[in-house]
């Protein structure tokens, strides 16, 4: 059993360097098995804004090569493109027998969008690595998959959908990528239940298209423009960026109408749902293998193209993510060598340093390196974190009182990590190496009465759930918490009293779900008792259950 390397700073609980002695912790390897080629032609596609050759093909060998290159580390392999079924089946099945002979592969996933799934295909997944698993990208219903279109400009939205009836068929499980754009916003809960209408799905992660500072379209090789990038000319060009485009608020505010909708509409039972279980483990003070919320960030993703570039994460600009060569590289310290010189991952992680005084980061970790650093280009990087800050807000309010769904839209609830426990009982977590406690309160709590209270929630109680990378374990569990408010000082004396007999005669703040894209919290006048606060998260009369019985 390995041990964690000791950490020596608030950047470094938040950004774990790859170093030869942590060999406990995995790397993720995206291989781009035929670089940016595929068979549709997404608007928004972040690929194919990028230099890369067309045409060639990830094979078995360089496969070979990364196991050797990493002598006893994990790897997590995700086949990615592009589309990687353009390579055909005979390809894919030499490297996945070439994954399956690898005893340091843990893991394998292929991401597609569904197009060219067939019977055949499941029948060379099941014989050449049974274990694979499967992730489709799909915007949710048809209006919401107005971006992912053919080269003929014609929708891909009925092939997909049968490619998820087909899964479901043949016993299949997937999950499902959705892209966040206008085409969903204000849509979240229609949008979650048509994902989860799909037996073959199990899990749903949105992901946000933060693509404003995209100011031209993809180009292109070509003398005639297909259909499909005529129509991305008509929806780039805007001041505010592409039409694709949102912003981190209307994100936060999609993320939270869906979280609700998984919890009321009982959606939790069998599916899934990101950025919503990685947010809760952290409020747990429990690990997730998203990287976005978790310490093992671009350090420990590689991406490698069919040319033999390796480089860091994916959604980094190239080249300047680019590494090294595969053919060039001596093994692993030469490849954290290269990491710790390249301009690029420093300035990322520099980009954390204001994460260190916010009481966030625990939960939050910090975010996407790669979205910070599109953020800080535009001078906006506060737009980040406050979506960040909004989220866990409205999802530790969800935790707190989960029947009470109108609370996730309450701006006076902030959420804030507690240094002392209820009932004697306590919830330590570990992140990287360093100990906090939470409050732990019983539900039914009766808070005291008085003007001046805040409401602060505290995290809530869930099972454990297995990551998609590795994690470091733990699993206390603790009993559901509600909202809690602080109490005057008894030092404040007559002046606390006379406030809170103020307070039956003044107005307060009636906290409610936005309008799509409004994001605000309305006041509304009251000649009514202002107290207990009407945006208030209130306990109900029974403890609500466990939102949470994934294992």
């Amino acid at each position: 059993m390995h041990s964690s390397p000791v950490q020596h700073g608030p950047i470094d609980e938040l950004y774990r360097g790859l170093t030869a002695d942590d060999g406990a912790a995995a790397v993720s390897v995206i291989l781009k098995v035929r670089g940016e080629t595929c068979d549709i032609d997404c608007l928004y596609c972040y690929e194919k804004r990028k230099e890369a050759p067309g045409g060639a093909r990830i094979d078995a060998g360089q496969v070979r090569r990364l196991a050797e290159i990493f002598p006893g580390r994990r790897l997590a392999i995700e086949l990615h493109g592009g589309e990687p079924l353009t390579a055909g089946r005979e390809h894919i099945g030499e490297v996945l027998r070439e994954l399956a002979a690898q005893p340091s592969v843990i893991r394998v996933s292929i991401q597609t969008n569904g197009v060219l799934l067939d019977d055949a295909w499941l029948d060379l997944f099941e014989s050449a690595y049974p274990g694979l698993r499967i992730g489709v990208s799909l915007d949710g219903d048809a209006k919401g998959n107005a971006w992912r279109v053919g080269y003929d400009g014609a929708p891909v939205y009925p092939k997909v959908a049968a490619a998820l009836r087909l899964l479901a068929a043949r016993g299949w499980k997937a999950g499902a990528i959705a892209a966040v754009t206008p085409a969903v916003v204000g849509r979240a809960e229609e949008v979650l239940d048509h994902l989860a209408g799909f037996e073959a799905v199990n899990a749903v992660s949105f992901v946000p298209c933060f693509d404003t500072p995209v100011q031209r379209p993809t180009a292109s090789s070509g003398r005639r423009l297909p259909a499909s990038r005529l129509l991305q000319q008509a929806a780039v060009g805007a001041e505010d960026g592409p039409a694709w485009a949102i912003s981190p608020s209307q994100y936060a505010e999609f993320v939270l109408a869906a979280t609700a909708r998984w919890i009321t509409g009982g959606h939790f039972t069998r599916l899934k749902l990101e950025p919503a279980v990685s947010t809760i483990r952290r409020l747990r003070g429990l690990g997730t293998g998203f990287c976005h919320f978790s310490d093992l960030k671009c350090d420990h993703v590689f991406t490698l193209y069919p040319d033999g570039r390796l480089g860091s994460c994916d959604e980094l600009p190239w080249p300047q993510a680019q590494i090294t060569r595969l053919g060039q590289t001596a093994g692993e310290p030469a490849i954290v060598a290269a990491q710790r010189q390249l301009p690029l991952l420093n300035q990322g992680k520099g980009l954390m340093g204001r994460c260190s005084g916010c009481s966030y980061r625990s939960v939050c970790g910090g975010g996407c390196i790669a979205t910070r650093w599109r953020y800080e280009k535009a001078g906006d990087q506060d737009a980040y974190c406050d979506y960040r800050m909004r989220m866990i807000d409205g999802i530790a309010a969800l935790l707190a009182q989960p029947a009470h769904p109108d609370g996730a839209w309450c701006r006076a609830a902030r959420w804030r990590p507690q240094t002392r426990t209820a009932c004697g009982t306590s919830m330590s977590s570990s992140l990287s190496g360093t100990a906090r406690t939470w409050t732990v309160r019983p539900c039914g709590y009766t808070p005291a009465r008085t003007a001046t209270s805040t409401p602060s929630v505290s995290p809530a109680s869930t099972r454990p759930m297995t990551s998609t990378r590795a994690t470091r374990s733990g699993t206390r569990r603790s009993r559901p918490v509600s909202a809690r408010w602080s109490t005057p000082s008894p030092a404040r004396g007559a002046a606390s009293r006379t406030t809170a007999a103020r307070a039956t005669r003044t107005t307060a703040s009636a906290c409610s779900r936005p309008s799509a894209g409004s994001g605000s919290c309305r006041a509304t006048a009251r000649s009514t008792p202002a107290w207990p606060p009407p945006c208030a998260v209130r306990p109900p009369p029974r403890p609500p259950p466990c939102p949470l019985p994934f294992k």
